[in-house]
């Protein structure tokens, strides 16, 4: 008998937690656009504080540990087959890679007449290995990037190119409008905090503050920025690691003091305001060591007509090659960055012709292969679950 097609999907999506973060927000935003076209939307992941915002654009939380890199998240792949079966889910989304493992296993020893169709997202440019190719393993693999699809040629040649989809991450022009402007009650608030921001010229780093992400490299800029006479303020937006890298901030901290700048760089911890801190920036800056799939704040920067300057490698030198490369700086080269900016301080560039990666083009990219999947699927001869 031939299975009837749905006229509305259920889409299971897995990621370890829901705190922030680009695959925490990209996880958002199509489980509210699922709703918004009458699709049932279940995201499984940790806790988070971004729990209250996702159910309450409609979708359902489950509150299932499986990103913790412990034999016993393996005990959840009954739970989540039993759960795939009970809701007739039509898409298995993975976004990570021990969820994935769980996902994927779940997956693998259902019916085959009986399973969703298995989607996996590379947000990351993962270490090449046995574990991480769980991330190649979707009947689809969405790459965010050419250079994300690029990195999954290179490390897995034996991945199907016919099975890997380019859907750029997106900004939604209206939530980041260009040349946007904070509303007085908050800049009033803003500035009651950080006075020191006030008429000075700021450069921001937003995102997790680790090693990687070039944090000690930013205190260098700034330091070359402030001895050169210009009345810079740096603003380090994010949180530092906790656990085993809880010492990175103290190391941060005394390069700061170390380096006469307490009053010029400012940690502000994690802020759900990152929209009105980048529009009040002169600068929004990228300096990942290691290549990056997708720079999320790159983008939302650019769209709000805010300079981006970074490191020109990885997805982020891939942005800035196609919307602004004046921004592009060789990896590592902090002397260079610093003279890109004390440029821009004198002559700031012209951002009217910027046209960022747009969020509706990344929605209507993934629904529409749930849609052609659960379609696949749908339309099989198979007896009717």
């Amino acid at each position: 008998m031939q299975r009837r097609v749905k006229q509305s999907l259920t889409v299971v999506q897995l990621l370890p937690a829901l705190d922030g973060g680009g695959a925490e927000r990209g996880t958002l935003e199509v489980a509210a656009a699922l709703v918004r076209r009458g699709h049932r939307s279940l995201v499984i992941s940790d806790t988070g504080r971004y729990v209250s915002r996702l159910e309450a654009a409609g979708s359902r939380h489950i509150r299932w540990p499986v990103g913790r890199k412990s034999p016993l998240t393996l005990r959840w792949i009954g739970r989540l087959r039993r759960l795939l079966l009970q809701e007739q889910a039509d898409i298995l989304h993975a976004r990570s890679r021990m969820p994935a493992w769980v996902a994927w296993l779940a997956w693998r020893s259902m019916p085959p007449e009986q399973r969703p169709r298995f989607v996996t997202t590379v947000h990351g440019l993962y270490s090449v290995s046995a574990y991480s190719a769980v991330m190649t393993r979707g009947e689809r693999v969405i790459a965010v990037s050419d250079y994300a699809r690029d990195y999954i040629h290179s490390a897995y040649p034996g991945v199907d190119p016919a099975r890997i989809e380019v859907i750029h991450r997106g900004v939604d022009p209206a939530r980041y409008p260009a040349h946007y402007h904070p509303q007085q009650d908050w800049l009033e608030r803003w500035y009651r905090q950080y006075p020191e921001t006030r008429g000075r010229y700021v450069i921001t780093l937003p995102g997790r503050l680790t090693r990687r992400k070039g944090v000690l490299d930013f205190i260098d800029i700034i330091r070359r920025l402030d001895s050169g006479g210009i009345p810079v303020q740096g603003l380090l937006v994010g949180e530092f690691p906790a656990g085993r890298g809880a010492g990175f901030r103290e190391e941060c901290e005394a390069r700061i003091a170390a380096a006469g700048l307490k009053r010029s760089i400012a940690l502000t911890g994690y802020r759900d305001d990152l929209r009105e801190i980048l529009s009040i920036s002169a600068v929004v800056l990228s300096l990942s060591r290691h290549p990056e799939a997708f720079g999320r704040t790159v983008n939302e920067a650019l769209s709000l007509g805010r300079p981006v300057a970074g490191y020109a490698h990885g997805g982020v030198g891939e942005q800035l090659a196609e919307l602004f490369p004046a921004g592009r700086v060789p990896l590592g080269d902090r002397q260079g960055m610093a003279e890109r900016l004390a440029l821009w301080h004198q002559q700031p560039p012209q951002m009217e012709a910027v046209k960022p990666y747009r969020l509706d083009n990344m929605l209507q990219g993934t629904l529409q292969l749930y849609e052609t999947l659960a379609g696949e699927r749908n339309s099989r001869v198979s007896p009717v679950v």
